[in-house]
């Protein structure tokens, strides 16, 4: 069963960093992508970063410059350096992998809450 646990998230202040999180169990080694979404209330889900086994990675505009996705492909994590934080990034961030370069086989993580203060 594919299962995967997204930490990391909480309340900050404008300025402050925070680093997520996410362990991806029940997948085989070498994930193809690993992603970041986010989600804000009232707004549609958003891709902020991802990360392929290649060793590209792939970022939003509000996020370049902040943000860093990292993987750590031994154990099957990704994780999302976020420097800098505004209150625009407030949101759920979700995990996301795409096991092979099957674009319709994908899995989410239950998401953790950011909220930055101003």
């Amino acid at each position: 069963q594919v299962q995967l646990v997204e930490s990391g998230g909480g309340l900050v202040q404008a300025g402050e960093s925070l680093r997520l999180s996410c362990t991806a169990s029940g997948i085989a080694l070498n994930i193809n992508t690993m992603a970041w979404f986010r989600q804000a209330p009232g707004k549609q889900r958003e891709l902020v970063a991802s990360a392929t086994n290649a060793g590209s990675a792939n970022y939003a505009d509000s996020a370049k410059g902040r943000f860093t996705i990292s993987r750590d492909n031994a154990k099957n994590m990704v994780y999302l350096q976020m420097n800098n934080l505004k209150p625009e990034d407030t949101a759920v961030y979700y995990c996301h992998v795409q096991p092979t370069r099957d674009r319709g086989i994908f899995f989410w993580g239950q998401g953790t809450q950011v909220t930055v203060s101003s």
